[in-house]
């Protein structure tokens, strides 16, 4: 399963070997400064699942979602599982990625450590 890490400076996602292959991509990383946002999902597949865009990645709705999505505004990188419906929306400014959709066992927990290291308001 994909897990959130602050390592000096950044902001990492990491994936597993599996995650990686059906990602069609490596960790991620951004600079905690360019986080604008923490939200938990009830839901973490819906948001994945719904609007358009080129998908590249390993998706069955509702299942499994990992990969990006790059749709006309917006640009999302996802790794939900079926095992972790519920999860984070990470928002960023001025990078790569817009957002990141990752499905994690606690949530609530999860943003708030995020949240504290990161002093988000």
């Amino acid at each position: 399963m994909a897990e959130l890490h602050i390592e000096d400076d950044q902001l990492v996602l990491r994936l597993t070997t599996a995650e990686k292959v059906e990602g069609v991509h490596s960790n991620l990383h951004a600079p905690l400064s360019a986080v604008t946002g923490i939200e938990v999902l009830d839901d973490a597949h819906e948001p994945v699942c719904i609007g358009s865009g080129v998908k590249i990645g390993t998706r069955i709705p509702g299942f499994i979602e990992v990969g990006t999505i790059q749709g006309l505004k917006q640009r999302r990188f996802a790794a939900v599982h079926h095992n972790t419906p519920r999860g984070l929306r990470v928002s960023f400014a001025d990078v790569s990625f817009d957002e990141w959709i990752v499905g994690c066992a606690d949530p609530e927990g999860t943003a708030a450590e995020l949240l504290r290291r990161i002093h988000l308001s």
